[in-house]
């Protein structure tokens, strides 16, 4: 992240507020002000989402985009706890935004209840620091992948399936994008969560993985998960990792140059 970045002023409430953040050694004083100096984009605010956004708020992120086309509905609320009843079929962007301002008004929230898209995606995510992902498709990965390689900033991709998931950190300049480790989308044969089922607990397992990662990518600590696949196994409890690397051939990113 950058280093460079004029940091804000922590001020006596903040003090008091991430009290538990500036006696932790990795953090300190200087980490908390580099999250209040951090610019998140989240997209989706679903499942994963919903851990993501109430952590990254927490912990004093300074500003957290919300990008999601979905409404509310009564099937989400087992897993997505981020979102009420009183919200049923109102816009997630702003069921999360209001959840958000609860827990900490302090943290500024943009709100784009539209679908990511790769053309569209280019101009919601500039000015931020990193993308990450709460999606559940995989046109999207592609194209927050995309975005993140224009825009030179890295993409903390996540991904679940019935009590499965994995997590990894991708498009910096020491690791792959989505497209190396994934080069072809799978067939559309494949099952969505809404047809073979998500147990509620397991975006709150992944999402906080991932909430992790992107405080270590802001604050510059720890071993981030860049060239690493972590991946989580809810039956057996077991966690596991492959490496995976960059692709000197992936059509995606081998030739992109930062905008």
């Amino acid at each position: 992240m950058d280093k460079q970045k004029i940091l804000p002023n922590l001020s006596p409430q903040d003090l008091q507020r991430y009290a538990r953040h500036l006696v932790l050694p990795q953090i300190g004083e200087e980490g908390q002000q580099r999250l209040k100096a951090a610019r998140v984009l989240l997209v989706g605010v679903g499942g994963l989402g919903s851990a993501i956004a109430h952590y990254l708020a927490g912990v004093g992120v300074g500003c957290i985009g919300l990008v999601d086309d979905d409404v509310v509905t009564l099937s989400n609320l087992q897993r997505q706890v981020l979102h009420g009843t009183a919200w049923l079929n109102r816009p997630k962007v702003e069921s999360a935004k209001s959840r958000i301002a609860d827990l900490n008004p302090d943290v500024e929230v943009i709100a784009h209840h539209t679908r990511f898209m790769r053309d569209s995606g280019l101009r919601i995510a500039s000015g931020y620091d990193l993308i990450v992902d709460g999606t559940d498709n995989f046109p999207s990965r592609y194209d927050i992948s995309a975005t993140c390689l224009r825009l030179g900033i890295p993409y903390v991709y996540g991904a679940i399936f019935q009590l499965e998931g994995q997590v990894s950190v991708l498009c910096t300049k020491e690791g792959p994008c989505y497209a190396c480790v994934f080069p072809e989308p799978p067939p559309e044969t494949v099952p969505t969560g809404e047809q073979a089922g998500i147990l509620g607990a397991v975006p709150g397992t992944i999402g906080t993985i991932q909430a992790t990662e992107v405080i270590k990518m802001i604050v510059g600590f720890g071993s981030p998960l860049i060239g690493r696949l972590l991946i989580y196994d809810g039956e057996g409890m077991r966690f596991d990792e492959i490496q995976i690397e960059k692709n000197s051939e992936c059509p995606a990113c081998s030739n992109v140059l930062p905008s």
